[in-house]
């Protein structure tokens, strides 16, 4: 009887814990899901900030149109002018809005009653495939 109950533990300190066969399967698995899903995170945020770079432009694009309300036609110099207020009303944005989701400044150009706002999206160069417009 105490025989048996030295192999049965024996038998039972053998099986508890994980071979390393397991252990290793178990890291292959957890590197193939990293492989797959960072990735796509990656590229999520990407996105996510040319969308919030879409969302600014409008925001800015509506704010020269209100300036330009206020002042007879006349569209702004610069964008500087949609931060500073009078005494009577605030600006229209803060300072902070007027640079892109990668803090490069936006570029703003004014034809006669047109105007164009132009962010130079990841790579910061405007003038490339990657830039956003109104």
């Amino acid at each position: 009887m105490k025989r048996e109950k030295k192999e049965e533990q024996v038998t039972k300190n053998r099986r508890s814990g994980f071979t390393l066969v397991e252990l290793l399967l178990v890291v292959c698995i957890l590197g193939i899901l990293a492989a797959v899903v960072i990735p796509n995170v990656i590229g999520h945020d990407e996105e996510a900030r040319r969308q919030a770079t879409r969302t600014s432009i409008t925001a800015i694009e509506q704010a020269v149109q209100i300036f330009a309300m206020r002042h007879n036609g006349k569209l702004p110099d610069s964008l500087d002018e949609l931060t500073v207020g009078t005494d009577d009303k605030p600006g229209l944005l803060k300072e902070g809005a007027l640079n892109d989701s990668w803090g490069t400044p936006f570029q703003y150009t004014k034809t006669g009653k047109k105007f164009k706002i132009i962010s130079g999206g990841p790579d910061g160069e405007i003038g490339g495939e990657d830039d956003i417009t109104n």
